[in-house]
Formats: C-alpha cells, structure tokens, sequence
C-alpha cells in the first residue's frame, strides 16, 4: 500500500505546478497599460468620416490592438495549476494555434497584391527569402539562448524559460508587421473607415494570440497578471509600427511580404520543434495529434472568418 502510494506521488503527470508570486513589476506595467488606455483615448474616438485619422487615432487604436492580446490569457484564470500531461494538451494547442497563423502569415505574403507595390524583386520570392531569414533567426536564437542555463523568464527557469522566450520573439516579431499592415491600412482614400475595422479584426485575431503565449506560462506557474503583460507585450509593436507606416506609407509596402514571411517561418520553426515535441513528451503522440490537429483546424477556420469580414 505505501509502495504505490509512493509509486503514484512520483508520477509526472499527477504532479501539480504552483502558480508563482506575481513580480511588482508586472503589477507597474499594469498600471501603465491602463493609464495609456485612459489618457491615449482621441476625442472622437472614430476618425471624423472623409478626413485623414489624426497620428492620434492611428496609434491608439494600434494600441487596443495590442491590449486585446491580453484577453487571451483570461480563460487560463479558471485552471492555472495543470499536471504535466494537461501541460502538454496545452503546448499541443498552442502548436495548432501557431502552426495555422504561420501558413496564414505566408499564405498573405505569397498572395500580397498593392497597386503601390513597385519593387522589382517578385512577391513570392520576398516571402521565400523572408521566410528562410526567419527560421535561420529562430535557430540562432536558440543557440544563443542554449548557453544560458540560469535564464528566467515569468517565474519560469531553465528549458521552460527559454522556451517561453523563443515563443514570446516569435510572437513580438511577427507584430511588427502587423502593425505595418495596421498604418497602411489608414493611409488609404477611404482609410478612417477601413483603419478602423482592420484594427478591429486584428483586435479580435489576437485574442487567441494571446492564448497561445499564455498556455505556454500559466501552465507552469505563472501567474495570470504576469501572462497578460507578456500576451500584451507581444502585440507592442503593432502601435509602434503603425505611426512611421502610416507616416510613410509607400515606403512599407514593398517590405511587407518579406516581414510576413519572416514571421510564419520563425513561428513555424518554435511551433514544430520546441511545442509539438514536448507536448509528445508529456501527451503521447496521437493525444498530441489528435488535439493540436483540432486546434489548428479551429485557428484556421477563426482566421478565414476574419479574413472574409476585412474583404467583404
């Protein structure tokens, strides 16, 4: 009776992971996203129909873009401490989920068409080329990071840190050219209406952005503040980019394939050999098939729901 007693106390899969100490600096970081919330807000909120959108309005709602991102972490609130076989289900999901927005993210950057597009170099090959550079980014990455053992991240250490880390680049990169998309997309004849629902798109497609960084953290112990300042910060640049984008519009537009391939390689690259194979490790490999193939099918269908609303 003690024998397997003992013998079920060691089973990885029963054993819990306590949710760590949410650091001060989580909470500042909080408190800061609020007040640029609140104090950002233009007056009117929607760009005034048949006039340029202000700088204003072009970062701001980049901005709700990015705060978005932390709504997906909220779900994760109701079941923060998971055993490690419920760990690797949410690394599996995780994995759907960045393996549909990668081929969304080359499917776009293959298929860009921009009457203002004058680069010589073909639109495929700037997506080849910028998938290539992402994946040979990604890998040294993770080289780079192989040689810190002491490395933490969220209240994470070790592999689970570095890993976390891999996903949370992946993410911060492939915003970057979002928020291009997010400035050009006011710069046009009609661009305080269109800004505006494209922004809204992105908003609601980065809810479950969200929630694949997040099941990467809360799983592990990570608390939920912590989660949603990471979630947040990966969608940074979608404000940051949208200004200069808006600002130079014509001088963006011929990068933008090369950016999208270079995040749906990178994302790629962390989705197949970083969260697939640990999700096999802990859930087997048809649990982990089975469940990541449902979440990549579900992530695909949500951006297509998307994708139909913008062009319609």
């Amino acid at each position: 009776m003690t024998n397997k007693k003992k013998d079920e106390d060691d089973d990885p899969n029963d054993k819990q992971i306590r949710t760590s100490k949410t650091p001060s600096w989580v909470w500042l970081c909080l408190a800061l996203f609020a007040v640029i919330t609140y104090v950002g807000m233009p007056d009117p909120l929607q760009p005034p129909h048949g006039q340029s959108p202000s700088i204003q309005h072009v970062f701001y709602y980049g901005w709700l873009t990015a705060v978005f991102t932390g709504l997906g972490a909220l779900p994760l609130a109701f079941a923060p401490n998971l055993a490690a076989y419920w760990v690797g289900l949410s690394n599996a999901v995780a994995a759907g989920m960045m393996i549909a927005a990668s081929y969304s993210l080359l499917y776009e950057g293959w298929t860009f068409d921009d009457p203002n597009d004058e680069c010589s170099v073909s639109v495929p090959a700037r997506t080849i080329i910028g998938g290539f550079v992402g994946l040979v980014f990604i890998n040294v990455t993770e080289r780079l990071l192989a040689d810190y053992e002491d490395l933490t991240v969220g209240g994470l250490a070790g592999a689970d840190a570095k890993r976390a880390l891999l996903i949370f680049f992946v993410m911060t990169l492939h915003s970057f050219s979002e928020g291009v998309g997010i400035g050009v997309s006011f710069g046009g004849t009609h661009g305080s209406e269109l800004g505006v629902f494209i922004s809204a798109s992105l908003a609601v497609h980065n809810i479950p952005e969200g929630l694949a960084m997040s099941v990467t953290l809360m799983p592990r112990g990570t608390s939920l503040a912590t989660a949603i300042v990471f979630a947040i910060l990966t969608s940074i640049p979608q404000p940051l980019m949208a200004v200069p984008a808006y600002e130079f519009v014509y001088h963006f537009i011929p990068v933008l394939p090369v950016g999208l391939g270079f995040a749906g390689g990178a994302m790629a690259w962390v989705a197949l050999f970083e969260l697939l194979k640990e999700a096999i490790e802990d859930s087997g490999i048809l649990t982990t098939a089975c469940v990541s193939s449902a979440s990549l099918i579900g992530m695909h269908f949500l951006n297509e729901i998307i994708d139909h609303g913008a062009r319609s």
